[in-house]
């Protein structure tokens, strides 16, 4: 098996059993581009070369304003049931949170993402590009 690591000089590859020493906890500080905070570090595959992750919070953000039902699973919820089904639109979506306003009543729910199950939309989503570069 080949190890590989990837420096900001490029890759380099080590045997197995051959690690670098005091390499690997190397971090490459955030820089700002065109108003969009880009992090360092490692990363895999085209999404990262394009600078986008398709991360769930990431897509709810390219379809803010979509009308669809999110579902999530939370402890006791309303009426002793864990799950919480809510028609709305995602005004926000952060990390670790998705704030969804409820269409019916203009309630707005701020729900942690790790209770988020999936979502339902009506209409056609916004997504990354999937081309090949």
């Amino acid at each position: 098996m080949t190890y590989y690591y990837w420096s900001p000089t490029g890759q380099q590859q080590y045997p197995t059993g051959q690690y670098p020493t005091g390499q690997f906890q190397q971090q490459v500080p955030p820089t700002t581009s065109g108003g969009t905070m880009q992090t360092g570090g490692v990363r895999n595959g085209t999404a990262a070369l394009r600078g986008e992750e398709s991360y769930i919070e990431n897509i709810l953000r390219l379809n803010r304003g979509k009308p669809g039902t999110f579902h999530f699973t939370v402890p006791e919820a309303r009426g002793g049931n864990n799950t919480v089904s809510v028609r709305g639109v995602v005004e926000a979506a952060g990390r670790d949170h998705a704030i969804i306003r409820e269409l019916q009543s203009n309630h707005r729910f701020l729900f942690p993402m790790i209770y988020f199950d999936y979502a339902e939309f009506d209409e056609e989503l916004a997504y990354f590009n999937q081309a090949p570069r």
